[in-house]
Parts: structure tokens; C-alpha cells; sequence
């Protein structure tokens, strides 16, 4: 009798087990393939925007994972760009119950989820992007989403909707980097003339000028990173590229590319 009453226990435990566990496994799948094999998703009710980041109700903090939101006067670009992407996040999650999916490192430096993000079936990040109110703005090692999100951007930017129908956001030539973009998030197309690894640091030039022209640079750390994705930065020369990240300057314009997600070969 006892031996058939821990039978029946434990089968309830696995149905209870199940029922746990299978909101999760349903959840995930509204990403695809994009948090990977294991994510981990839990639920939550968004009680507020702040600035792009949502708060929910138990107190948790959450951003949004591989995109970047309208800066607007940070973007030296109108701030109704900016208004107008946080309206439609706001119109999309505030006061509803969303599914938040996380792969490690699950947390940023400020203590907050770094979340894909899926409402009633919808994928926030990719909503965004297709409307025209965000860039695309990947972590290093975290291109799972890489060809969704440049997909959506990319329909967005051909039918000029949202900020795409702006000058300020505009797909930059290597020449019209212009010094008063220092700090800013940009997005420079242009075909590179030579590449090459010297003391460690890669260096894709997209002029004879090396010195002083548009650069991409790659430092020793984040090598690391490339060749761990068995990427040659050599083999970018002479191919179309679409590079993003923030403008720096030595010399001349450029940008330190930390992974190969931020740069796209055209055909």
C-alpha cells in the first residue's frame, strides 16, 4: 500500500512538474531560434517605461536586448524621434504581462535583465525595428538574432518609416563622418580598401588615407572574439561592408568594432 501510494505521488509531481514548466517551453518559442537552445523566461507585468527600460511589478528592471532607442538630442537628431519610439513601447507593453527570455550574461552592469521580449505573440525588439523606431545594436557573441533583427531594419529603412525617413539617421559614406558625430551611435556603409593586423589591432581602412580617413578598428581584447568565430578581418578587404557603433576619433573618424554581428558584407 505504501509502495503504490509513492507511485501515485510521484506521478502527480511530474504532472505538477509539467504544468510548471510548460508555459516556459510555449513562451520561448514566439523567438525562435533567436535566445537559443536554453533561455531562461519568466512572466512579468510591466508597471511603467522609463527611459526605454521596463519596470515590472515585483521591481525588476529589464532592457531591451540588441536594439538601440532613438537618442534624440544624443543622436543630434530631433527628440521626436525619441518621444515617438517610446510611445509606441509604452502603447505596446505598459500595464500588460509579458514574457522576458535571457541568456547569460543575464544581467547588465546596472543590474538589469537583458531581455528579448514578447507580448501576446508580438516580439517587441522586432516591432520596433520593423516601425522604424530602433537600430540595431548587438552585443558581441550574442548574434542569435542577428538575421531577424537586420531583416526588420532593413524593410523599415527601405519604406522610410519612422527615423529612417530622418537625415540625422541616415546610412553614412565613410566621408561624410564628420567630427561633430564623435560619441554618437552610427551606421557607415563603404567598401574596404585594405585590411590588415598589426601589434594585434585589427584595421580596416576605407581610403588610401589611412591615417586620417573613416577607420574600423579592432582591439587585441576583442580579437579574441573573432577568432573565436573563426572570423579573418583580413578577408574584409575589398567587400561592401555596413558597419555600426559609436564614432570615435584619432586622427580621423572611427569606430572599435568589438564583434562581427556589428558589420554586415553586402553582396
Amino acid at each position: 500500500m505504501y509502495k503504490r501510494g509513492s507511485v501515485i505521488l510521484f506521478i502527480i509531481a511530474l504532472l505538477f512538474a509539467a504544468i510548471l514548466l510548460a508555459p516556459q517551453a510555449a513562451s520561448a518559442q514566439g523567438f525562435g531560434l533567436c535566445v537559443g537552445a536554453s533561455p531562461q523566461v519568466v512572466q512579468g507585468r510591466v508597471t511603467q517605461v522609463d527611459a526605454g527600460v521596463l519596470v515590472l511589478a515585483d521591481g525588476r528592471r529589464a532592457v531591451l536586448e540588441g536594439i538601440r532607442l532613438p537618442q534624440g538630442r544624443l543622436d543630434h537628431a530631433p527628440e521626436e524621434a525619441r518621444q515617438a519610439a517610446l510611445s509606441l513601447l509604452g502603447a505596446m507593453v505598459s500595464g500588460k504581462d509579458v514574457t522576458l527570455a535571457t541568456t547569460p550574461p543575464e544581467k547588465d552592469r546596472h543590474g538589469r535583465l537583458r531581455a528579448q521580449v514578447l507580448i501576446g505573440g508580438a516580439w517587441v525588439q522586432e516591432t520596433l525595428l520593423r516601425e522604424g523606431r530602433a537600430r540595431v545594436a548587438l552585443l558581441p557573441g550574442h548574434g542569435e538574432c542577428a538575421h531577424a533583427f537586420y531583416a526588420a531594419e532593413d524593410a523599415a529603412r527601405s519604406a522610410r518609416r519612422g527615423i529612417w525617413a530622418l537625415g540625422a539617421y541616415a546610412v553614412r559614406a565613410p566621408d561624410a563622418v564628420t567630427k561633430d558625430l564623435r560619441g554618437t551611435f552610427q551606421i557607415v556603409q563603404g567598401r574596404v580598401v585594405t585590411a590588415d593586423v598589426k601589434s594585434r589591432r585589427a584595421f580596416l581602412n576605407f581610403s588610401a588615407d589611412w591615417a586620417h580617413d573613416f577607420t574600423v578598428t579592432i582591439s587585441p581584447e576583442d580579437m579574441k572574439t573573432f577568432r573565436k568565430r573563426r572570423v579573418k578581418p583580413q578577408l574584409y578587404a575589398g567587400k561592401t561592408v555596413r558597419v555600426r557603433g559609436i564614432i570615435g576619433w584619432y586622427r580621423g573618424p572611427q569606430i572599435e568594432l568589438m564583434g562581427p554581428e556589428s558589420l554586415v558584407v553586402l553582396p
